[in-house]
């Protein structure tokens, strides 16, 4: 890595300082940046991968050069500025959650990728060096691949923290709730990754207890918004999942579904 560059407000310049020295690369602004690396990857947030990119189109001669952003939801289009000064540009995204705390491997991490062949081509090779695997996503598809990765970790995440307020229903504490779901969670994300998802569902409506569901529904009455999250998933399981004695489930949640405009 030749530079990390970055706004210059004291917001951003500490971090690019402590990335660069790990990396053994300069840091720089946007005003001082030499960007005189074959590859430029942009990794700032969506609003302004198309603004920076402007803001340094000028900066250096861009034929030839290779750009990246790393948006999930936004093409390689966001980058039509380097484009047309020459620049083969991609979108490349690693389908991995990153929070402040946490330093993910990428190893088998898939990158969705898309954009033009000279950078598509780079990119594979990037992304085969970080052990990572690339695969493509094309461009009228963006919106959609993201959406699924936000099913798969932060609408998780909420489906989790949804769960800790019914275990405090039950009398725990959310720190507490926490430590004894780890179990099961990772037992069910386990059996997901090894039987599928039918094969990994349980509990009241794989069997077909709408009594069960209906009590479910009582309790989470009293639970700011947890009946909502619980209908929602119950109705994704009736169009996907294997559940038995549907027709009466399904009266079960339409009759909760009609008291919702009612419950806070």
């Amino acid at each position: 890595m030749e530079e990390v560059v970055s706004r210059s407000n004291r917001a951003s310049q500490p971090t690019a300082h402590k990335l660069a020295k790990l990396v053994r690369a300069r840091a720089a602004t946007t005003k001082t940046a030499q960007l005189d690396a074959d590859l430029i990857w942009f990794c700032v947030p969506d609003r302004e991968i198309a603004v920076v990119a402007r803001e340094l189109s000028t900066t250096t001669g861009w034929n030839g050069k290779i750009a990246f952003h790393s948006s999930g939801a936004l093409a390689s289009d966001e980058l039509n500025v380097l484009r047309r000064r020459g620049a083969a540009v991609a979108s490349v995204h690693p389908m991995m959650t990153f929070v402040r705390g946490s330093i993910p491997s990428l190893k088998r991490v898939p990158f969705g990728v898309e954009g033009d062949a000279a950078a598509v081509r780079v990119a594979r090779r990037v992304v085969e060096d970080l052990g990572g695997e690339v695969f493509t996503v094309r461009k009228q598809s963006k919106a959609a691949y993201h959406a699924w990765g936000a099913f798969a970790s932060p609408l998780l995440v909420a489906a989790l923290v949804t769960a800790e307020q019914v275990a405090r229903k039950a009398g725990l504490s959310a720190a507490e709730a926490r430590k004894k779901m780890l179990p099961i969670v990772r037992q069910t994300v386990a059996n997901y990754a090894k039987l599928g998802p039918a094969g990994a569902f349980s509990g009241p409506l794989v069997r077909g207890d709408a009594a069960i569901v209906r009590k479910h529904l009582q309790v989470l009455k009293n639970i700011r918004g947890a009946k909502e999250v619980y209908v929602a998933l119950a109705r994704a399981a009736l169009r996907y999942l294997p559940v038995r004695n549907r027709k009466e489930i399904e009266k079960v949640l339409r009759s909760a579904t009609s008291e919702l405009g009612t419950d806070d």
